[in-house]
């Protein structure tokens, strides 16, 4: 037979990797209010990782579990080292506890409860009728609240460090009256906001205001409150909306009567303090008081309470994912970053982010000393050519001033113009050019994924420029210009040659890089 929990009030909810666990609180089948004296022992949670309709919860039963003895009013967080942990603090026992802890925590890996030892401890006053925020520093604040065994209702925040486990206590300079049964959350800038609540004598608090702590700052401060200021109210929920700049309340009661379901809902602009009434569609639920509120993905999930009919769920689902309008759904969709019910996401780990991080600084590497080789082979080839054309220009002067005196002593001895003229030699030396097919298409380099090896230096493909001699004649000479020409051939097998051997030596630099980078890498992923 399914398990089915009482109906309850002044309970805990805490949202822990998808699933919302339940604890404790009134149990309304015994009387209300507790008038019986029997608070309930019962400890369940809903898996929220799969979708599901709220006229037909399955609910998981954790109670022959709970070490916690029964109690009320306590404030709940997740916290731990891997937010895997419910941290329960306060709360009001009204049975003969032989364990009366002011913290309890609960482990939902190894589903265990434990007592922590906490500095300053005895210098603690349990209360009761609060509400626990804990900041991104993980330390838990719990505001106000009635002091158990006294009957008195405080304005003193508690402090309680869940990284060096001890207690303290923050600055009381402006802080609010005291109150009890208030809503809270945390803002986006670790501020948190309180909103109504009552007083010791019943009587319930205006929205006129709320009240800010700032708790890197610890200090408060006040804001007064514009637009459609609900009535004044306490047993109410509190949560942030999706667009971290609003905040959420619902439901609660007036002086000892329940808000109307009509009254209910609000939104509280926290850059303008000014309230709003959402648009809202969906059957408008009945109204409750001293339930619970969670933000679960796209919904404002509310559980149990006080005041609402039995037919109707234990849950009730407002989809908030439009922030101009608001919708009550009865049908439950996960969010979509879930990935399984007991495996929070991870961010990666640091070795994971060093090996990506050596990865690109290899590609970026490898490509910039190829292009600088590159640059560095094409500027020395150029260098290389002046010189060549250079010495070239020498030789052809050198060769011209010869023929020409020699002709000159051939036309001053014979005076004889009707002679055969000589073959006049006809020179035409072009220009070697550099030219560069194709490489905007070309490919410097590619690696490639290797289980063995992710870099490897046949996955290195490195095209050379290529460099290309055109339109170079044959010179015909007499037997005066054959040193030319043998100095003209010699020059461009020696120009081969030293491209040759500069592709050689480049690729041959390149890769014993690449060599040398795979080897730091794996010598620095081994630590």
């Amino acid at each position: 037979m399914p398990f089915k929990p009482s109906r309850r009030h002044l309970h805990t909810a805490t949202y822990v990797d998808n699933k919302l666990y339940i604890l404790s609180g009134f149990d309304d089948s015994i009387g209300i209010k507790g008038i019986a004296g029997i608070a309930g022992k019962q400890f369940f949670y809903l898996d929220v990782s799969v979708p599901f309709n709220t006229q037909e919860i399955l609910w998981h039963d954790l109670t022959n579990i709970n070490l916690v003895p029964s109690h009320i009013g306590a404030g709940s967080v997740k916290g731990g080292t891997n937010n895997n942990t419910i941290v329960l603090c306060g709360g009001r026992y009204l049975a003969n506890a032989e364990n009366k802890a002011s913290v309890y925590t609960f482990d939902t890996r190894s589903n265990s409860w434990s007592i922590p030892t906490i500095i300053g401890e005895s210098y603690i006053r349990r209360r009761r009728d609060l509400t626990a925020i804990i900041n991104d520093d993980g330390k838990i604040y719990l505001f106000g609240g009635s002091l158990i065994g006294y009957n008195i209702v405080v304005n003193d925040m508690l402090i309680l460090d869940t990284i060096n486990l001890s207690w303290g206590k923050s600055s009381t300079l402006n802080a609010p009256i005291p109150r009890v049964y208030y809503g809270a959350d945390l803002l986006p800038n670790q501020t948190i906001i309180y909103i109504g609540g009552e007083t010791f004598v019943n009587q319930s608090l205006t929205l006129n205001e709320v009240y800010m702590y700032d708790t890197i700052n610890d200090n408060w401060s006040t804001k007064k409150t514009s637009g459609s200021i609900p009535s004044n109210r306490a047993g109410l929920s509190a949560v942030l909306g999706l667009d971290g700049q609003r905040v959420i309340i619902f439901g609660g009661y007036r002086n000892n009567r329940i808000i109307s379901a009509q009254d209910s809902l609000y939104t509280l602009n926290i850059n303008t303090f000014e309230w709003t009434i959402p648009k809202i569609f969906g059957n408008i639920p009945g109204p409750r008081c001293l339930h619970k509120a969670n933000l679960i993905g796209n919904y404002m999930v509310i559980s149990f309470g006080m005041g609402y009919q039995q037919s109707e769920s234990d849950i009730l689902l407002l989809d908030i994912s439009n922030n101009d309008e608001y919708k009550w759904v009865i049908n439950f969709n996960p969010p979509i970053s879930s990935s399984s019910p007991t495996s929070p996401t991870s961010p990666s780990s640091p070795t994971q982010i060093f090996a990506q991080k050596s990865a690109a600084a290899i590609i970026g590497i490898v490509i910039g000393s190829l292009i600088s080789s590159i640059l560095l082979t094409v500027g020395i080839f150029f260098l290389y050519k002046w010189t060549k054309n250079r010495r070239i220009q020498k030789n052809e002067t050198s060769t011209s001033d010869n023929y020409n005196l020699q002709r000159t002593s051939v036309i001053t001895a014979t005076n004889n113009y009707n002679q055969s003229s000589q073959g006049v030699i006809s020179t035409t030396l072009t220009n070697n050019k550099v030219y560069n097919h194709g490489r905007e298409n070309e490919e410097i380099m590619k690696i490639h994924d290797n289980e063995d090896n992710p870099i490897n230096d046949e996955n290195i493909i490195s095209e050379v420029t290529e460099i290309k001699n055109h339109g170079q004649e044959s010179i015909s000479v007499n037997n005066n210009q054959s040193s030319s020409i043998q100095n003209i051939n010699n020059i461009n097998n020696i120009d081969n040659n030293v491209v040759q051997y500069l592709k050689d030596e480049m690729i041959q630099v390149v890769r014993q890089e690449v060599n040398q980078l795979i080897n730091s890498d794996n010598s620095n992923n081994n630590y």
